[in-house]
């Protein structure tokens, strides 16, 4: 007779399973909308101002696919997409390079570690009015604003994986005559690339955070425009719809960029282990 045992982590089977996430996750999203149709429904809250979901998913059906509305919601996702896609890029690019140069050398981290601590908390959204007054109501405001706040993220987790590199690892790659493109690829690389995957999946979030947040407060063109006109319209099923759908969005880049990084890192220790949960 052999007796069951649990786990040696101490989480149940189901918590070890690769379903656990999607069918917790899924779980929360039903009980918040479960609550959001019965708060007004009750009258704990004013239903003028928080309509019940019942009665917002019309509104979302019309938004996404309505003869009135559908043209201008992909024309405002097209933008928010190309601020987000620019300002992302460009973060990626500046993080990459002076992350690797500054992580290298353990005397330019320390040489820089005081600015970038004083320059990284400095809020994105503060940065708003400076990027109005010098590229206006444009898109290329929030392309700048972005790329300032997904840069330090993509910085700090560079320099974090560059500085990581075993040094043992790196002097036996010395040892065998490999010159600093080698060492580059063989060594610092594979030791960095978890890092940056995961700056760069934290980074598209960011960046669609304030992207949109950038086109509420200035109006630039994009969905966050879109969600203040008719806020301003006091067409608050269509602002619901448009606040879900932002959602919906950040939900799709956020599994993207997971898939993303469990693609490019199937080779690490850690994706191999939740394949075999």
């Amino acid at each position: 007779m052999t007796s069951a045992t649990a786990p040696a982590d101490g989480r149940a089977p189901f918590l070890q399973s690769r379903w656990s996430t999607p069918v917790l996750g899924a779980t929360g999203i039903l009980v918040f909308l479960a609550l959001w149709e019965a708060a007004p429904r009750l009258d704990l809250v004013n239903a003028a101002y928080l309509p019940p979901f019942s009665e917002v998913v019309p509104r979302i059906a019309e938004v996404v696919a309505g003869p009135g509305l559908r043209e201008e919601f992909w024309r405002a996702v097209s933008m928010t997409m190309l601020g987000w896609a620019a300002g992302l890029a460009i973060a990626l690019v500046l993080g990459v390079v002076l992350g690797v140069v500054i992580g290298s050398s353990r005397w330019i981290r320390e040489y820089t570690g005081s600015t970038i601590e004083f320059l990284r908390p400095i809020p994105s959204v503060g940065l708003i009015p400076v990027a109005v007054v010098i590229f206006g109501v444009r898109p290329t405001a929030t392309v700048f604003v972005v790329a300032w706040a997904c840069f330090w993220v993509v910085l700090v987790h560079v320099i974090a994986g560059v500085a990581d590199v075993d040094p043992v690892a790196d002097a036996t790659a010395r040892s065998y005559g490999m010159g600093p493109l080698q060492r580059a690829a063989h060594v610092v690389w594979p030791t960095a690339l978890p890092y940056l995957m995961t700056g760069t999946r934290l980074s598209a979030t960011i960046a669609l955070v304030v992207a949109i947040t950038i086109e509420i407060v200035v109006g630039a063109p994009g969905i966050g425009q879109m969600i203040a006109t008719y806020q301003s319209a006091g067409n608050v099923g269509v602002v619901y719809a448009l606040a879900i759908l932002a959602g919906v969005l950040g939900l799709l880049i956020n599994l993207a960029m997971r898939r993303l990084e469990d693609t490019l890192l199937a080779w690490h220790s850690s994706v191999r282990q939740e394949d075999a949960a």
